[in-house]
């Protein structure tokens, strides 16, 4: 059982590290109350052992979803389930090399469109990334309203993106109209020598009226304010659903090689979901992640310009 109790984020300075390109830039995190308003800890399986259907429901299909992405996401338990993993227990989103349905690929797609929905807060998950090339897993957000609003004028929020080939590598990204498929507002974050493949780590975005913040491990890494946007349309005032995913292939990442070895899996731990304490409705649930600390960063453009490609035996 994971603890909860309302969290309050201290007043403090963080450097912007460990970012594609030097940053001397400092930003300021406020003096936040968080409650906890939703969350799935994955510690109860199902009886069907696949997820909770309450919380969360299936994009299916072999679309390619506009990536030139190869998989077919299905609902099998082969694909989505809970499991234990390092004594926690987790959900488990895999991808396989199985030829289900002539689809050389299979994986899992799930989100909570109808089922919840916000707008503004925080909003994180705890992960162990898969690793190989051609493997693409991501933590992101979709504009409840994509129906009428079609993308990118609903908006997207991808506060996880990894490239299976860089396990020490993630981006964040916000597509919306003036910054969408290829031009969106980005930023890379990475560590040294830690892996996001060999352990759990958290990714979080902090989200308000003005500004979107992007979180790995409590470390304000990007930051993006609604009055610097100049060259697009600011749509992020509407509800976004939550999408976990595990894609293979595609334009972010390429396709898998003879070298990727399958089956791979994206393990969460959990997600969790939080409003601004003045802004939760009484009787709410309550969680106990801060949004603080700091490591040490690294220069992307120094000798290492592969931009984090490192060894599978770093550990």
């Amino acid at each position: 059982m994971k603890p909860y109790k309302t969290i309050l984020l201290s007043l403090l300075i963080l450097p912007l590290p460990l970012l594609l390109g030097s940053c001397e830039k400092e930003e300021e995190i406020e003096n936040t109350r968080w409650v906890l308003v939703w969350s799935d800890e994955f510690d109860t399986p199902t009886p069907d052992n696949r997820p909770d259907p309450s919380k969360w429901t299936y994009e299916k299909g072999a679309s390619g979803y506009g990536n030139q992405e190869l998989q077919n996401y299905t609902d099998r338990v082969e694909n989505a389930s809970y499991t234990t993993h390092k004594g926690l227990g987790c959900l488990k989103i895999t991808a396989l090399n199985d030829n289900y349905d002539g689809i050389a690929y299979s994986s899992a797609r799930i989100k909570t469109e109808g089922l919840f929905e916000q707008r503004y807060g925080r909003f994180e998950a705890r992960l162990k990334l898969p690793y190989g090339p051609g493997l693409w897993p991501a933590f992101w957000m979709l504009g409840a309203n994509y129906a009428t609003n079609v993308w990118p004028k609903c908006g997207e929020i991808d506060i996880m993106e990894n490239k299976g080939y860089q396990p020490n590598i993630v981006s964040s990204a916000l597509h919306f109209p003036g910054h969408s498929g290829g031009n969106p507002i980005t930023q890379t974050f990475g560590y040294e020598d830690q892996r996001f493949d060999t352990d759990f780590h958290v990714f979080a975005v902090e989200w308000d009226e003005s500004k979107i913040d992007f979180f790995v491990d409590n470390v304000l890494y990007k930051r993006v304010k609604a009055a610097d946007v100049t060259d697009g349309e600011w749509i992020f005032d509407h509800p976004f659903f939550i999408i976990l995913n595990v894609a293979v292939g595609g334009t972010f990442g390429g396709n898998p090689t003879a070298d990727t070895v399958f089956p791979q899996s994206m393990y969460v731990d959990y997600v969790r979901v939080y409003q601004k304490s003045t802004e939760v409705q009484p009787g709410t649930n309550t969680g106990d992640i801060s949004s603080n600390g700091s490591i040490p960063g690294w220069d992307f453009n120094g000798p290492d310009s592969d931009k984090g490609l490192i060894e599978p035996e770093l550990k």
